[in-house]
């Protein structure tokens, strides 16, 4: 727009032809625009920017040592109207180059006399201390004419191949590189502890496990082993228990065989073999008694009589005994044994009928 004119945000704008205030000779504008009668005032521009300056100083030392010394400045126009200005009469035409150089002449002096008061050993050892004491010396001069140093930082330090930095540097160096020996020495060492630990615990490993393996590999055999012969051997019982069942089944056969025998055929010969004895016994006895009878003449009736009866007594005794279900004890002999107490029970029946006959005979006589 014609007449209004707006600063960029790192730029000052001066604008000339008229007073400013507090006996300013031309107006500063920052950070808004501003309405300018045209042909009457004129507009420039002063940058707020940051600038580097870049300064390469040779330097004497306290011992008289030449140093080469590179350093940077950071600086800019300060933000305040004074400085604007200050900046502004000196740097508006050229302000780039000639705020570079004036910055870097003014740095370069004072690090020289700086660094004639301190030696080398100094300088190494405390370079932030030689870059602060360069920039507060700077500091009133650089305001003065408008300029803010930001940072100084010392680049490097050369003394020309002398060799007196070098020589200063190798004993801390040869520590250095001593103490970086013992450290490698010290790291091989653990490494090869490590190492030698390390196969031991897999040599220990290797062990264990053909140990295990070993172990596991005999249960195997063993489990296939008893596996094996599991078969054979449970056969093999099987087969015994069944021998073992046959034999008692035979057992109980015979057993059983043998008591049908001695109820079909040895019980029934032994009782019809009794029977026959028991009744020649009585045919005998019959015999005797006849033949006493005979001899006696007073009791023949009597005695006749008894002996026609003994027959039937007897007999009625056997057939009881075929009849009876008799339990062989002890064989033949049990069965006899039977047999003689049923007879001899008939005889003593038959010997009580006689005495009691005779009793009869001789009350009768009397």
């Amino acid at each position: 727009m014609l007449g209004y004119h707006v600063p960029d945000p790192d730029e000052a704008m001066l604008v000339s032809g008229a007073k400013g205030k507090d006996d300013v000779p031309f107006g500063v504008v920052i950070g808004r625009g501003k309405w300018v009668i045209p042909f009457f005032r004129k507009v420039s521009y002063l940058s707020l920017a940051m600038f580097e300056s870049e300064i390469k100083e040779r330097c004497v030392t306290k011992q008289a040592i030449q140093l080469e010394v590179r350093a940077v400045i950071a600086f800019k126009v300060a933000n305040d109207e004074r400085s604007i200005v200050n900046a502004a009469q000196r740097f508006l035409s050229e302000q780039e180059q000639e705020m570079s150089v004036l910055t870097g002449r003014i740095f370069s002096g004072h690090l020289r006399s700086i660094v004639g008061s301190m030696t080398v050993e100094e300088i190494i050892r405390e370079r932030q201390r030689l870059a602060d004491e360069v920039l507060v010396a700077s500091k009133v001069e650089m305001s003065n004419i408008g300029l803010w140093v930001d940072s100084f930082q010392i680049q490097s330090i050369d003394d020309g191949n002398l060799g007196y930095i070098t020589a200063l540097a190798a004993p801390h160096n040869a520590a250095v590189q001593r103490d970086a020996q013992i450290a490698q020495s010290q790291a091989a060492q653990l490494a090869a502890q490590a190492e030698q630990e390390s196969l031991r615990r897999q040599a220990e490993y290797e062990r264990e496990t053909s140990i295990l393996k070993a172990q596991y590999q005999r249960d195997i055999d063993k489990a296939n082993a008893e596996a094996a012969q599991s078969g054979p051997l449970a056969e093999a019982k099987a087969m015994q228990e069944v021998l073992t069942a046959q034999a008692e089944q035979a057992r109980k056969g015979a057993e059983l065989r043998e008591q049908q025998l001695q109820a079909e055929v040895v019980k029934p010969a032994l009782a019809e073999a009794e029977r026959v004895r028991i009744l020649a016994e009585a045919e005998a006895d019959r015999t005797r008694i006849q033949a006493d009878a005979a001899a006696s003449n007073n009791r023949i009736a009597l005695d006749q009589l008894l002996i026609e009866q003994l027959p039937e007594i007897v007999k009625q005794a056997s057939n009881g005994l075929a009849n009876a279900n008799l339990t062989v004890l002890n064989g033949p002999d049990g069965v006899s044994e039977l047999v003689n107490g049923m007879v001899g029970q008939g005889l003593t029946v038959f010997n009580s009928l006689q005495k009691a006959l005779s009793s009869n005979d001789g009350e009768n006589a009397g």
